[in-house]
């Protein structure tokens, strides 16, 4: 084997050479083939704006259906016991009063709604130890 020297063998040229006065002008022929106005930045946000809109429509309203609705039965519970209070207490009106401001409509109405059977009569009677005046009345 022979040895090898690599001060005295050929070198082999690579074949890419620079043009002269190349990392010079570099930067100002860089500048000059990049385009003046730059594009315009689209964020995420902007891109899905639609998406984005309908997930927090969708949010706010499953948020406040169960709110309204818990609002809306609350309040009319507490309307129907204000009433009843004002109308027993508060008022100068006794059955008497009421029975003559009932039509005959009204009194229908009532028979229909309020359907007591004979069996339900007889068990009130039988339970209540005053029902002599619920008779009377």
């Amino acid at each position: 084997m022979k040895a090898f020297k690599l001060q005295n063998e050929p070198k082999i040229e690579t074949g890419f050479k620079t043009p002269d006065h190349y990392f010079e002008n570099f930067s100002t022929n860089l500048l000059e083939k990049l385009p003046q106005n730059e594009p315009k930045t689209i964020s995420l946000f902007s891109r899905n704006r639609k998406t984005f809109m309908a997930v927090a429509a969708v949010l706010v309203i499953a948020l406040t259906v169960p709110i309204v609705n818990k609002y809306i039965t609350k309040s009319k519970e507490l309307d129907e016991a204000t009433l009843e209070s004002y109308l027993s207490y508060q008022s100068n009106l006794n059955q008497y009063d009421l029975i003559h401001e009932l039509d005959a409509n009204d009194i229908q109405d009532l028979d229909q709604n309020i359907a007591l059977g004979d069996d339900a009569i007889e068990d009130v009677l039988a339970t209540n130890p005053n029902f002599e005046h619920l008779i009377l009345e």
